[in-house]
């Protein structure tokens, strides 16, 4: 558990590294955007993953790696719009948007030890493309979440998918990074 930790910290750097530097270049541009946005975001993100692994021809030259980031960055975006609403104009500073990247990025790495220990690391045993999958099963469930108007009967919310994904595209970078 202790790589799995140090590993993860690495590849939320990268990300976080990306999502300051957009901070710097747009903004908080990303606040005005309403949750089914990013949803969909995240969607298409996941989509031309599950793409790139079953095509051999590739049109433009963006592997898998910069696709897991985005759904990473863009499920942060999620949990912080959850948090904090959607607004009309950007309303954050680069600080303030990192601060509650951070936030975010703590708590759901704390989910994923918590699940880790529970499940004895079994997503190592697990093929990029099965995280793929998984990936795009959450934003399915999110995606009808969204339609019930939020409402749910016995699962859990929006907030915990969004975590998940973040964990899973986590886990399959882990992957792409050993193999290589």
């Amino acid at each position: 558990m202790q790589d799995t930790s140090k590993q993860y910290d690495a590849i939320v750097d990268k990300c976080r590294t990306l999502f300051v530097n957009k901070m710097s270049d747009y903004g908080s541009a990303w606040r005005i955007l309403r949750l089914p946005s990013l949803t969909d975001q995240i969607f298409i993100k996941a989509q031309r993953i599950r793409s790139l692994q079953q095509n051999t021809v590739r049109k433009v030259d963006e592997g898998e790696v910069s696709e897991f980031i985005g759904i990473i960055n863009y499920c942060v975006m999620a949990l912080i719009q959850l948090e904090k609403g959607v607004v009309e104009q950007p309303d954050l500073n680069a600080e303030q948007a990192t601060q509650l990247y951070d936030k975010k990025i703590e708590h759901t790495k704390q989910l994923m030890l918590d699940k880790n220990h529970d499940y004895g690391e079994a997503w190592r045993d697990m093929r990029v493309s099965s995280l793929t999958d998984l990936i795009l099963q959450k934003l399915l469930r999110v995606k009808q979440i969204e339609d019930n108007a939020g409402k749910t009967i016995v699962s859990e919310g929006i907030d915990a998918n969004y975590q998940d994904m973040i964990n899973y595209a986590v886990f399959a970078m882990i992957h792409l990074g050993e193999d290589n």
